[in-house]
């Protein structure tokens, strides 16, 4: 089906704020895929601030180079959908590849990360990637292990004087 100029211009702009809002791109294949299954991945991905497109790939790649990223010709053959990731790359491969596990009907053929193009293995690989709250919850630990430790340090000679004296008290109560 022909769709007009102002249809292609529209899917292009719309497109380029997908790309400009989102930190990684994954390419699927979602041929023989139901409205049902589509509606179904749709609803899982939005829920980790993704979002799942069919996509023409012409246009996306017009809209890729007009934002200053590489259009991956590799990866825009055949039915294309993109999973327009938000902030949490990992969550949205994850929660996408728990739904193909579930489903068996997408797979994932790349990836675009930033300005690399990624091969589907190393796509898949992006779940692996620590999420937000885990690469945070890992940065506070790092800072503060020096804290942490400056206070041992403190304690640890009024602890040990502490001991010694409990065990000169006690042996003088044996004593006695």
């Amino acid at each position: 089906m022909a769709i007009n100029r102002q249809k292609k211009e529209e899917l292009v702009a719309r497109y380029k704020e997908l790309i400009a809002n989102s930190s990684a791109l994954v390419f699927t294949n979602y041929q023989g895929i139901t409205v049902a299954q589509g509606r179904s991945l749709r609803n899982k991905l939005k829920e980790t601030n993704a979002t799942y497109a069919v996509v023409k790939n012409t246009l996306l790649a017009l809209a890729l180079k007009e934002s200053d990223r590489v259009a991956p010709e590799a990866l825009l053959k055949g039915a294309n959908a993109v999973v327009f990731c938000g902030e949490d790359i990992a969550k949205s491969v994850t929660a996408l590849k728990g739904w193909i596990k579930d489903n068996k009907a997408v797979e994932i053929t790349g990836a675009l990360l930033e300005n690399s193009v990624l091969d589907a293995k190393d796509a898949e690989a992006l779940s692996d990637l620590p999420t937000k709250e885990q690469t945070r919850a890992m940065l506070l630990g790092v800072i503060s292990a020096p804290a942490r430790q400056l206070v041992q340090m403190i304690h640890a000679p009024g602890s040990s004087l502490a001991r010694v004296l409990n065990a000169y008290v006690e042996k003088q109560q044996e004593a006695a």
